[in-house]
C-alpha cells in the first residue's frame, strides 16, 4: 500500500492518509500484506516512481506474496501498464480503487448505472481485463461481470455503445427524480440534507433523528444510495431528512460527474448539515475537502443554501477537547452514537428553518433572572451553561424581539 505523497496539494498527514488508504481496502474486503509510504521527489512520467522504488516495491510484493498493489494517488494508463510489466502484479490507483468500492456497494439501479458508467470512463484507456485480479482474490464483485464476460473491456466501439445506452437509461432516471424533486417543493415541508467526508457518521445520526436502519458502520462509503425520511422537530411536524453518499479526498471526477444526479438532491435543501468526524486527526483537511466538493456542485458557504456544521463523535474527545467545542458558534457538538447533544442540534435545526427567527448568544450574569426569564417567554433557548458568574445563552428571537430584549435593563424589566 503505497500512498503517492508527490502532489504539492496533499497537505494531510502522511500516516493518516496511509491510514484512510489501508481502510479504503479493507471496504472491499482485500487483505493488507504491507504498506508504505513513498515520498517521490521527481515523478517519473514512465512508472511514477525511480527505478530503484521499483525494485525495492517488486522485492517487497514478492516478498509479501502480494497480488497487487494499489498506489494512493492518480496514474496514467502508461505508468499503470510499465509498473505492472516492472512489479509482475496487478496495479491499481486511488481512483480504481474507489472505482471498486462503489460497484460493490451500489444497492439500486440508478446507482449502478452510475458506477458502471464511471467504470467505463475510467477504464476506456486502460488495459484490457484490467479488474480481473479481483475476481481470484475475492470471488467477484459482479457490477460487470466475471473474466469470462469482460469483452466489453476488449473493445473500445462497444464501451462507447454501452456508455451512449447507460446515458439514455440515466437521464430518464434523472427526469424522475426531478419529477419526484418538484412535486416535494410543492409540499410545505423544508428539506435537510447531511453531508459529510464518508465514514464521518451521517448515516449513525440519520438512523437516530429517524428511526430508520440505514446500513452504519466504521466502513469507508457504508452509504452510496441517497435515503429520505420525514422527522418532526420544534416547531415543525414534518421535516425531510437525506442521508448522501459520503465524500473523500480526491474523489475521481468520473464518479463526481456519474452521481451528479444524485448529488444534486443537496442543491434542493433548505439546509445543509455537514457532519464532521471532529475525533478524526484530519477532521479540518476532511472538512476541506467536503466544502471543495460541495462547490463543484455550486453550493458556496454564504450561498443560498445554509450550511450548519455538526461536530460528531464527541465522545471520543477527551472533556478538555469537548468543553472547548462548546463555545464555537455556528456549529453543534454531538455523539450521534451515544444521543449527546441530539436534542440541542434539533432545536438549533428548528431555529434555522425559521425564517423569521435568527439565532443569538449573549452573556447574561447569573443574578439577572428577569432578562434570563424573558428570554425563556418569548425565545427558543437553544442552549445554555454557566461561566464563573455568566449564563451564556443561545436563543432564538425574531427581528422584533432582539430588538425589545437590548432594549431591556440589566437587572430590570425595561
Amino acid at each position: 500500500m503505497l500512498p503517492d505523497l508527490s502532489r504539492s496539494e496533499n497537505s494531510r498527514d502522511p500516516e493518516a492518509r496511509l491510514e484512510e488508504a489501508v481502510a479504503l481496502s479493507a471496504a472491499i474486503s482485500l487483505d493488507v500484506a504491507d504498506k508504505d509510504i513513498v515520498r517521490v521527489r521527481a515523478p517519473r512520467p514512465a512508472t511514477l516512481f525511480g527505478s530503484g522504488q521499483v525494485e525495492m516495491l517488486t522485492a517487497r510484493a514478492e516478498a509479501s506474496d502480494a497480488e497487487l498493489i494499489v498506489v494512493d494517488g492518480a496514474l496514467s494508463p502508461l505508468q499503470q501498464r510499465n509498473l505492472e510489466k516492472e512489479t509482475g502484479r496487478k496495479v491499481i490507483d486511488r481512483t480504481g480503487l474507489i472505482l471498486e468500492i462503489f460497484g460493490e456497494r451500489a444497492a439500486t439501479h440508478e446507482g449502478r448505472l452510475q458506477v458502471e458508467l464511471a467504470h467505463l470512463e475510467y477504464q476506456a484507456s486502460r488495459l484490457v481485463r484490467s479488474w480481473t485480479h479481483l475476481e481470484r482474490q475475492r470471488g467477484g464483485f459482479g457490477f460487470l461481470g466475471g473474466p469470462g464476460e469482460t469483452q466489453i473491456e476488449t473493445d473500445r466501439r462497444l464501451i462507447r455503445d454501452r456508455m451512449a445506452k447507460i446515458r439514455r437509461e440515466l437521464e430518464q432516471v434523472t427526469r424522475t427524480r426531478t419529477l419526484h424533486r418538484e412535486r416535494r417543493q410543492k409540499a410545505p415541508y423544508p428539506i435537510v440534507a447531511l453531508v459529510g467526508y464518508t465514514n464521518a457518521g451521517k448515516s449513525t445520526l440519520f438512523n437516530r433523528l429517524t428511526g430508520a436502519t440505514v446500513m452504519a458502520k466504521d466502513l469507508l462509503f457504508a452509504t452510496l444510495d441517497p435515503t429520505m425520511r420525514s422527522i418532526s422537530i420544534p416547531g415543525f411536524d414534518k421535516v425531510i431528512m437525506s442521508d448522501t453518499v459520503g465524500f473523500v479526498s480526491d474523489l475521481p471526477t468520473q464518479l463526481v460527474a456519474a452521481f451528479r444526479a444524485t448529488l444534486e438532491e443537496v442543491l434542493e435543501a433548505d439546509l445543509i448539515v455537514h457532519v464532521r468526524d471532529v475525533a478524526h486527526p484530519d477532521t479540518d483537511a476532511q472538512a476541506a475537502d467536503v466544502m471543495r466538493t460541495l462547490a463543484d456542485l455550486g453550493v458556496e458557504p454564504g450561498g443560498d443554501v445554509p450550511i450548519l456544521d455538526v461536530l460528531n463523535k464527541i465522545d471520543l474527545l477527551p472533556p478538555d477537547r469537548r468543553d472547548a467545542l462548546a463555545g464555537r458558534p455556528d456549529t453543534v457538538a454531538v455523539s450521534a452514537l451515544t444521543g449527546e447533544g441530539v436534542e440541542h442540534f434539533l432545536n438549533v435545526l428548528s431555529a434555522r428553518l425559521s425564517p423569521d427567527e435568527t439565532v443569538y448568544t449573549f452573556d447574561i450574569s447569573a443574578g439577572d433572572g428577569a432578562r434570563l426569564a424573558w428570554l425563556e417567554r418569548h425565545g427558543r433557548v437553544l442552549g445554555r451553561r454557566m461561566e464563573n458568574d455568566h449564563v451564556h445563552v443561545e436563543v432564538a428571537l425574531s427581528a422584533l424581539d432582539h430588538g425589545r430584549f437590548l432594549s431591556l435593563r440589566p437587572g430590570g424589566d425595561g
